[in-house]
């Protein structure tokens, strides 16, 4: 029997439609687009007039980027643009949000790679010299914690994720202790503040006082921080500085958000202030 002239093949209403055979064929199984007639002896899938309304419709709500499932509830019970607006309403919210994220991350990035900029400059130009630095008051985040200095990653963990916003600059750590401690050291993880903000359970802000420091750059694992303290204090004692508590660590490079990295690459930078 001739099939209807009105009906097209999948390969015809492929170029009417703009849709692939392959989507074609998805969006059957999905049940948004069934052809008008398949063939019971060859499977050979046949579309006609309303077809061609109703793809239109999908590809425009996809254009839109409603999810399938969505469009499959949009088919069924709408008939008009208006019957749509409450879908519209909600799927620019969705955007919005949706570029909102995109706003942050974009932000983020551009923080990481201001970041790994300034510490790859620091290690091309090497050798680096204990200097005189002044440093301004700063308002800070704090966790103030005892245990094992490996342990300042945690703090610093938990500022990310509770200020993780009002953070700017490089994560560093106080050391309120005049001796090395091996399970009860005293220390602070810190975060520079972009502004003033209420303290979240467990996190102290407060400004740390301008002052004087002699400053040194380590390259290297954690482990190997040792001989740059053995050079900076030996330089306080040749000059016969009175160091004052607590002393700072500036983490410039250590394990990004993403890779942990190479530790002979990290980049440490000791501040030990002094009575001036």
């Amino acid at each position: 029997m001739p099939l209807d002239p009105q009906l097209f093949s999948i390969g015809e209403f492929s170029q009417i439609s703009g849709l692939s055979i392959k989507t074609l064929r998805f969006y059957d199984e999905r049940g948004l687009l069934k052809p008008a007639l398949v063939d019971a002896t060859s499977g050979y899938r046949y579309y006609d007039g309303a077809s061609l309304e109703r793809a239109h419709i999908v590809a425009q709500l996809r254009r839109l980027e409603f999810p399938l499932e969505e469009i499959a509830r949009i088919l069924a019970e709408c008939g008009d643009d208006l019957d749509l607006l409450a879908h519209l309403e909600r799927q620019r919210r969705v955007i919005e949000e949706r570029m909102r994220a995109d706003r942050e991350i974009a932000g983020d990035l551009a923080k990481m790679i201001a970041l790994e900029r300034e510490a790859a400059q620091l290690a091309a130009a090497g050798g680096f010299a204990i200097e005189e630095k002044e440093l301004p008051a700063l308002l800070v985040a704090g966790v103030s914690m005892t245990g094992r200095y490996s342990e300042a990653g945690r703090g610093i963990a938990l500022l990310g994720r509770k200020l993780g916003r009002y953070l700017t600059g490089k994560p560093h750590c106080l050391y309120h202790d005049a001796e090395y401690r091996e399970e009860d050291a005293s220390f602070e993880p810190c975060f520079a503040l972009r502004t003033a903000v209420a303290a979240p359970d467990g996190i102290a802000v407060r400004t740390l006082p301008a002052t004087r420091c002699l400053a040194l750059v380590h390259q290297g694992p954690y482990e190997q921080l040792s001989r740059s303290y053995r050079k900076i204090f030996g330089e306080a004692k040749r000059r016969g500085l009175a160091i004052v508590r607590p002393t700072r660590e500036i983490y410039l490079k250590g394990p990004g958000m993403i890779f942990r990295g190479n530790p002979r690459r990290y980049l440490t930078e000791i501040q030990l202030p002094y009575a001036t």
